[in-house]
């Protein structure tokens, strides 16, 4: 939806953000504006502009290091389903795109555990041309 992904440029530029191989492949390319960190086993993955690393770990360790060089207040995780179930216990916040609908897909997310995290914003996405459901943009904060 352009709505979304308008939203996620806005929230990621500047920032390194963080995906698996096959998100990066389903991309093409570098993201513009963004230190790019992939997580990969292959060890002759090694395209230009891009930081490859062995996993999550190790991608949230140079997506801080990048963070601080960048003067960005956060490092982005941005897929697939494999990256975003084993980062989730590390991160402190939660950018959602609740869709109304049902969009296709193969990638199904776990729900979140309500007592977890605290809603800190809630907003209607206001639908443009392109946009072929309703949805609504939250930030969910871990609990302390």
């Amino acid at each position: 939806m352009p709505t979304d992904l308008k939203r996620f440029r806005q929230l990621t530029l500047g920032k390194p953000v963080i995906m698996g191989r096959k998100t990066y492949e389903s991309i093409g390319k570098p993201l513009d504006g963004r230190d790019n960190i992939v997580i990969t086993r292959r060890k002759d993955f090694a395209p230009l502009g891009v930081h490859v690393v062995g996993n999550v770990a190790d991608a949230v360790a140079k997506g801080r290091e990048l963070a601080i060089g960048r003067g960005a207040d956060e490092v982005a995780i941005i897929g697939g389903a494999e990256v975003f179930r084993a980062a989730l216990p590390l991160a402190q916040r939660v950018y959602l795109t609740l869709v109304r609908g049902q969009p296709e897909g193969d990638i199904v997310l776990d729900a979140f555990d309500p007592g977890s995290w605290r809603e800190t914003a809630r907003e209607p996405m206001q639908q443009a041309a392109g946009d072929q459901y309703p949805a609504e943009f939250i930030v969910l904060d871990r609990q302390p």
